[in-house]
């Protein structure tokens, strides 16, 4: 299997799903507006949401993929499957009991994360009915982590891509058509949520079957695997913890700041989803499973060559797409975001942190291809050591940023906390002798170089000037980013092409 051609389909994927989560903002806002049954839907759906990122989605897959894979290529066909059913049998437990003490203490839930609700009894009572059919969606969407994990394992990867499409969908559906029909209206949205959990997992059951993989759901507490991956998981999901903390903290010192300081953060990490979901989560994806496997045949040359694709896979792509988000910051802003109440004020000051998150592009995508290289050797507490520090030098930098540079020092702290991050990493994979870049390195950088530097200089004369962008019409200003878009894309690439490259110099066949 080609990976370079395999991370193209799981790009792919990913773009849908972001450019259907714009959509489905823009459902939402249209049908149902902003005031107390969206922000009693918004809290109900946090908790179940934050779940998911620190335990599905993260801590689960990091610790589950790499031994999965063990067993694949040590041990055999028949201990694989009693893995999986063991594991899927404890999980669906543990899931059950934690979605019915959801349901049954979302009160409490409620007061302790909104507790402001309580001065209004018809938001608390809101919120609280809209959590019990909300929480769920950790059941479903964690069972889909397993599937999915269990499918990137054996290079199935186009599928769990897609899956993530389905919420999106779900929530258009919902509140486009099905709001009539809900009372009050809102209530369409939580059941959405459900909806697309049980979506989620269902599209996995016959890709699973496919394989001979769909889990019988055992219970089997003395499974020395199970055990292992328990015992993973706990420094996992610290890991995963980190960087929500982080967020939570810089939203702290946002909040200390003039009114819409928050929000022009926001919407800037919005614009810096699209290259993370793009190239870092993308390659992060498909790296783990085949780094699992080149470990679970102790074939370290197989591991470093790995691990040497994928960064220079990282630069190629990530540093084009740093340059471009810096140079194009009001052009995007103004296309994505700049109507009704969004003025040229709020333009201007995105702009201005997305400028500087772009500082950190390449750090944060080189994050999602290093650490993989501890956690295929099924290694999470190195990782989560260095997260540890980087956390507390960016928390450092925040202060150091505030007063200068106000909210868009909060968003440099992080982009430089990634790039901190990402050298710490690579620092422990040579000091480890995991990792040996390949001859050809100082050549391959100079060349990247040439071209990005042509390409920003084109944008940089073709571009309308900034006040023109704010002039323009919406359907203008689409057109006129679409142009410059593909001209920046198309000058980079023949820039590469001209400086020697070739697309066969990148691709990459996958562990067997």
């Amino acid at each position: 299997m080609n990976l370079l051609k395999t991370l193209a389909t799981v790009s792919g994927m990913t773009l849908l799903s972001r450019v259907l989560g714009f959509v489905r903002d823009l459902v939402i806002a249209r049908v149902f507006g902003a005031g107390l049954a969206t922000d009693a839907f918004f809290v109900a759906f946090k908790l179940p949401n934050l779940l998911r990122r620190l335990f599905a989605e993260g801590a689960f897959s990091q610790a589950f993929v790499p031994i999965l894979a063990e067993y694949k290529n040590r041990r055999g066909a028949e201990e694989t499957r009693l893995l999986v059913d063991h594991v899927s049998g404890t999980l669906a437990a543990v899931l059950f009991v934690v979605t019915i003490i959801g349901v049954v203490a979302a009160p409490i839930i409620i007061l302790a994360t909104a507790p402001g609700f309580t001065g209004s009894p018809g938001k608390f009572d809101l919120t609280v009915d809209l959590l019990r059919i909300t929480f769920p969606y950790i059941f479903f969407i964690s069972l889909t982590a397993l599937a999915g994990g269990i499918l990137n394992t054996y290079s199935r990867f186009a599928v769990p891509a897609v899956t993530p499409t389905l919420l999106n969908l779900s929530f258009i559906g919902f509140a486009l058509w099905g709001a009539p029909y809900f009372d009050p209206p809102v209530t369409a949205l939580a059941w959405a949520v459900f909806a697309g959990g049980v979506a989620q997992l269902a599209l996995q059951i016959p890709f699973l079957a496919r394989i001979k993989l769909l889990p019988r759901f055992k219970l089997n507490l003395r499974d020395e695997g199970v055990w292992r991956i328990l015992r993973q998981m706990g420094p996992a999901v610290f890991g995963v913890s980190i960087s929500q903390v982080s967020l939570v903290i810089n939203v702290i010192f946002a909040s200390f700041l003039v009114t819409g300081s928050v929000s022009w953060l926001y919407y800037a990490d919005r614009l810096m989803e699209f290259p993370m979901g793009l190239l870092g989560a993308a390659l992060g994806t498909i790296l783990l499973p085949s780094l699992s496997r080149h470990h679970a045949e102790r074939s370290a040359q197989a591991y470093s060559e790995l691990l040497d694709w994928g960064l220079r896979l990282t630069f190629l792509l990530a540093a084009p797409a740093a340059a471009a988000l810096a140079l194009l910051a009001v052009p995007l802003v103004a296309t994505l975001f700049h109507y009704g109440a969004f003025g040229a004020e709020d333009v201007y000051a995105t702009q201005r942190a997305v400028v500087a998150y772009s500082v950190g592009v390449i750090g944060l995508v080189m994050v999602k291809v290093l650490a993989p290289g501890f956690y295929a050797r099924q290694d999470i507490r190195t990782p989560v050591k260095i997260a540890l520090v980087t956390l507390a030098l960016t928390q450092l930098m925040n202060f150091a940023f505030i007063v200068p540079l106000r909210h868009a020092g909060l968003a440099l702290a992080i982009g430089l906390g990634a790039c901190i991050n990402a050298s710490l990493l690579l620092r422990g994979l040579r000091r480890r002798d995991i990792y040996q870049p390949q001859p050809g390195w100082p050549a391959f950088l100079l060349k990247l170089a040439i071209a990005v530097c042509g390409m920003s200089a084109l944008l940089w004369v073709a571009m309308p000037e900034d006040a023109a962008w704010l002039a323009m019409g919406a359907a203008a200003r689409a057109l006129n980013l679409a142009w410059i878009v593909l001209l920046g894309a198309a000058t980079y690439f023949a820039a590469l092409w001209l400086l020697g490259f070739r697309l066969s110099d990148f691709a990459k066949r996958a562990a067997d």
